[in-house]
């Protein structure tokens, strides 16, 4: 099939707009690349400058002293009821263990029945009572939790950073990825033929 010199001269004309127009598009490629490029760095810059200290400042506004009040009053009702409770129920149980003991040796000894001395008692189980807080106490304190490291702030900040680059990395693949309907070609020197 021949052509016409008209023919051939549009289509050489046509071929020109084309390349022409592949190299705008590689062009466009390059820059694309460079922006997604810097918006990652802007973008993580302004998750270090901006979003961190945000985080970091309302965790310790908001969350930081409900966190800190909870663990005070729960310390606070621990040391304060529950040990002196459990305390006082240690002391009366060795105070009465002491007393049947005492009867038993009363018994053993001939010396029959008679009621125990009830101050004689109560001051032992107070006694073992103090002895049993003081160890429980002892035991609570070594329970407590040494301040370690990164904190929730930390971790939600890590998070959001995270996040962030999956989506710097997501923006960046469908900026770039190579789809043969569009323009990507899969040699990038060589024009198309028209």
């Amino acid at each position: 099939m021949s052509l016409s010199r008209k023919r051939k001269k549009e289509l050489h004309k046509l071929q020109s707009k084309l390349n022409d127009l592949w190299e705008s598009q590689q062009v466009l490629v390059d820059q694309a690349g460079h922006a997604v490029r810097d918006a990652g760095r802007q973008l993580g810059n302004y998750g270090r400058e901006e979003i961190v200290p945000t985080v970091r400042g309302a965790y310790g506004k908001y969350a930081e002293p409900v966190i800190d009040r909870s663990a005070q009053v729960s310390r606070r009702v621990l040391s304060d009821k529950v040990i002196p409770g459990a305390g006082a129920v240690v002391g009366s149980a060795l105070s009465i263990w002491d007393a049947a003991g005492d009867t038993r040796a009363r018994l053993a000894a001939g010396k029959g029945l008679s009621l125990p001395d009830g101050k004689k008692y109560a001051k032992r189980a107070d006694k073992y009572g103090k002895r049993a807080t003081r160890k429980l106490s002892a035991q609570l304190s070594r329970l407590e939790p040494k301040k370690k490291g990164m904190g929730a702030g930390g971790v939600i900040a890590i998070l959001l950073g995270v996040a962030a680059a999956a989506g710097v990395a997501y923006a960046a693949w469908q900026t770039l990825r190579a789809d043969d309907e569009l323009w990507v070609a899969d040699d990038p020197l060589r024009a198309p033929d028209a």
